[in-house]
């Protein structure tokens, strides 16, 4: 990866983990929170924290090689938006019973159209056609259909329980269901079936740069985690803030999950971007199918826990208007992504159901 060696990192590659960490504090301490000029200094400071979680990431990603890096940064961002999503769960109360459903959502149609678009439409630009591994592309996808519709489309059919939610049963059973498809996929990735998802011509991606050290790696391994732990705090912190401004305007309160998903997987888009424009597509397609595959795999399972064990409640089932937008996301993905080449137009096409997105949520 260009610019990735085995010398010391960057001083703003330091300096950012450690000025989020430091505004963390100072936010928990109550001298960063509830005015809006405070949340601009601290929106700043989140995307500084990711252009570092991005570098470190790349470190680690290049010394392990594909597909585990882009595995690591994937799994590792999940982790921090269970913690998020679970710690803002446990404040909220009933008025936060459906925040878990609108973040994973969200970071469905953020992945799968906004970064898939960006990288398709920056790639296509750039080197006109793009290739990456089709069957890989496929295996994530037959993942993520079900993952979707068992989770966030059944919930409103059962009979069990009233509306969108699931009953004890039915959240162990689905839990474990994600978990197990989760699994298979991450088994198929790195050991059955690793060659789907590695780049049609790994020799020329690596060959440019050495791997970095191990005492390198391991002190990006680490930044990455100060990083992510920074971002996710900063993005708890300004929950409430976020929350006043969106009833402020009117919006519905899906729009918090749909800012919370967007912070927190901006590491993951900013590094399949800068894949895309390097010509890395494959690397593009790893982190952003991974990344849904991840969030609904590692949160359901942990929503579920704890929805049963402190008796929660949790709101699964989409609503019409977002069930028909899941499905044009996961058709025109299946769509585009099958055939392993892209153009400019692929990428318009899912950054207009990304944009979509965004308008009917702001205007429902």
């Amino acid at each position: 990866m260009p610019g990735i060696s085995n010398e010391l990192a960057p001083l703003w590659s330091w300096a950012w983990p450690m000025v989020g960490i430091i505004a963390l504090v100072a936010t928990l301490a109550g001298m960063l929170s509830g005015e809006a000029a405070a949340a601009v200094v601290v929106i700043v400071i989140v995307i500084g924290v990711v252009f570092a979680a991005v570098y470190h990431a790349e470190v680690v990603a290049h010394r392990v090689g594909e597909p585990f890096g882009t595995l690591v940064l994937a799994v590792a961002v999940t982790v921090i938006e269970v913690a998020l999503i679970v710690s803002i769960m446990l404040e909220g109360g009933a008025d936060k019973a459906g925040l878990a459903r609108d973040t994973v959502f969200a970071a469905v149609v953020i992945t799968c159209c906004g970064i898939v678009g960006i990288c398709l439409l920056a790639g296509g630009v750039r080197h006109y056609v793009q290739g990456f591994q089709f069957q890989g592309a496929l295996t994530a996808l037959a993942v993520l259909v079900p993952l979707t519709v068992l989770t966030l489309i059944v919930p409103n059919v059962t009979v069990s329980s009233p509306g969108s939610t699931l009953n004890a049963p039915q959240l162990v059973f689905s839990a474990i269901l994600s978990l197990v498809l989760y699994g298979a996929f991450v088994f198929v990735q790195t050991i059955r079936h690793r060659d789907y998802f590695l780049p049609p011509e790994i020799g020329n991606e690596e060959a440019h740069v050495p791997p970095p050290s191990n005492r390198a790696t391991l002190v990006s391994l680490g930044l990455l985690i100060v990083s992510l732990a920074a971002v996710i705090g900063l993005a708890k912190a300004l929950s409430p803030t976020l929350e006043g401004l969106v009833l402020q305007v009117g919006a519905p309160k899906a729009l918090v999950g749909i800012i919370i998903a967007a912070l927190v997987l901006m590491p993951e888009g900013l590094a399949a971007y800068r894949a895309a424009q390097l010509d890395r597509l494959q690397t593009s397609m790893n982190l952003a199918l991974g990344s849904a595959l991840a969030s609904i795999g590692l949160t359901v399972p942990a929503v579920a826990a704890v929805s049963i064990l402190l008796d929660q409640p949790l709101q699964l089932g989409l609503g019409p208007k977002e069930s028909i937008l899941l499905g044009l996301t996961l058709l025109v993905s299946v769509i585009t992504l099958g055939t392993g080449r892209t153009t400019v137009l692929q990428g318009i096409v899912h950054l207009s159901i990304f944009v979509a997105f965004l308008f009917y949520a702001v205007v429902p």
